[in-house]
């Protein structure tokens, strides 16, 4: 069920009474997207002329006749699914539905799909989407796979219903029954064919090894390109392109050719001729085993006589008539090399013999004996004057010890102290060199040969000196007075 025309009586709006005073452009905006979508049928099909065309990602372009021109935008999205790229001046169908664009404030036409329009619309369309496969290495020779030449199994994608698969499963009978097809069933024509074929390629190659398949047959008969278009579209290129098996299309009659046809590993005029592509013929087979057979019996034949050659050659050898006489020339060589060797030794150890006994006389006429018995008193007397030397030094060393040792003993203080003098400090440790230097109520310390006396000062009056006496001469002969 469709929905009616747009009729601008019917658009239901505010009353006087209801209506604000004043609307703000984003709630008009609002109210003119509402009415265009509720009022207007989606989706519509409109005819026009492309103008403006802007691409790559999304396209806006207008469409324009005589009378009027409408903006237009397609999404990238959707613009990627339309299987071609028309040019200003093209005229085309386009399918979407209006709406209003509220930031730019335009009314436009958001198209969902798009086909050309015209004589050899759909020709363009197939040479753009050729252009575009071959760009992506979709038609290289490099990349196809070579045929099987003895499958066990074809997977054969088809109408069950159409005449190529009686004329497929017809032609494999007749050349050979070995060979068995698995038949999948899909829609060759219309808008879901596509998709279908598509869908079976995928699923019987990542279905190959369960099914034993080891090619895939994709066939239909004529019609016209209408018929056929399922067979150009992206969709089924793409599953031709990621197959894993080798694929023969056979599409149409011989002067048809489609997408799927450049992009297969084989590319059959018709089904019976694909048929024969694939499935080898019982005849031929037969006559190429019988081929074999003749190459392998000439190849078993060729080496029986060569292997009989070779044993009557050895036949002949004088080894193999008289294995003992080969057995008395290697006894006799052996013979023959251990006389030779014994020769050459006896020759070596003649010539050593006399090699040592010109050496030995040499030696013999050498004064050894004086040389060494002159060695002998040179090292005595270096000896001898060695030990001389060491005595010198030592009494020398042991000298001067001694006399560092009388010299450290006549300073010792403690042998002064020992003949009964001693020395006084003061509480600061200091040596009291004068009675001067020290006041009623210090306390001394007297130093003697074996201690110390603490004393304390009563007076500090001092003895009378000797006259022209010298405190230090006279401490200094204290330590010094004798040695």
């Amino acid at each position: 069920m469709t929905r009616p025309l747009f009729d601008p009586g019917k658009v239901a709006g505010p009353s006087r009474d209801e209506a604000p005073d004043h609307l703000t452009v984003g709630q008009l905006a609002d109210l003119i997207k509402r009415t265009l979508e509720d009022g207007i049928a989606s989706p519509i099909s409109v005819v026009g002329q492309i103008g403006n065309l802007s691409t790559p990602g999304h396209w806006y372009f207008s469409l324009k006749d005589d009378d009027a021109v409408a903006s237009c935008v397609a999404w990238a999205s959707a613009a990627r699914r339309f299987g071609f790229r028309p040019e200003d001046g093209d005229e085309v169908v386009a399918t979407g539905h209006v709406s209003h664009y509220a930031p730019q404030g335009r009314t436009q036409f958001y198209v969902r799909s798009m086909k050309p329009l015209g004589a050899g619309a759909l020709q363009v369309r197939f040479q753009q989407m050729c252009e575009t496969l071959r760009g992506l290495g979709y038609f290289e020779e490099q990349r196809k796979k070579s045929i099987p030449s003895f499958p066990r199994r074809i997977a054969v994608i088809t109408s069950a219903e159409g005449a190529a698969v009686h004329d497929v499963i017809s032609t494999s009978r007749q050349r050979f029954r070995g060979v068995s097809l698995v038949l999948v069933d899909v829609r060759v024509q219309g808008e879901e064919a596509a998709g279908e074929v598509a869908r079976a390629i995928r699923w019987v190659d990542s279905r190959r090894e369960r099914l034993g398949v080891d090619a895939i047959l994709v066939t239909r008969g004529g019609g016209s390109m209408e018929d056929l278009w399922a067979f150009n579209e992206r969709v089924v290129a793409d599953a031709v392109f990621d197959c894993t098996l080798p694929l023969v299309a056979a599409i149409g009659h011989e002067s048809d050719t489609t997408v799927i046809e450049l992009v297969a590993d084989l590319r059959a005029a018709t089904p019976t001729q694909a048929a024969m592509r694939l499935v080898p013929a019982a005849e031929d087979l037969v006559r190429q085993l019988d081929h074999l057979q003749g190459r392998l019996a000439l190849l078993v034949t060729r080496r029986l006589d060569a292997a009989r050659h070779r044993l009557q050659g050895l036949e002949r050898r004088e080894v193999m008539r008289d294995p003992m006489g080969i057995v008395t020339i290697a006894r006799e060589r052996v013979g023959q090399l251990g006389t030779g060797l014994r020769r050459v030794v006896a020759a070596r150890l003649a010539g050593d013999r006399t090699r040592l006994e010109r050496l030995a006389g040499r030696l013999a006429s050498l004064p050894v004996a004086a040389l060494v018995a002159r060695r002998h008193a040179r090292i005595a007397v270096l000896a001898e004057r060695l030990r001389s030397a060491a005595a010198v030094r030592v009494s020398a060393a042991g000298a001067h010890v001694a006399a560092l040792d009388r010299q450290l003993t006549a300073v010792d203080p403690r042998r002064v102290l020992g003949r009964g003098f001693s020395y006084t400090t003061g509480r600061d440790g200091k040596l009291l060199r004068s009675v001067r230097d020290a006041s009623a109520g210090d306390r001394l310390r007297t130093h003697v040969a074996d201690g110390a006396i603490d004393s304390e000062v009563v007076t500090g009056s001092a003895s009378p000196r000797r006259s022209g006496a010298d405190p230090e001469r006279e401490q200094l002969d204290l330590f010094l007075g004798e040695e």
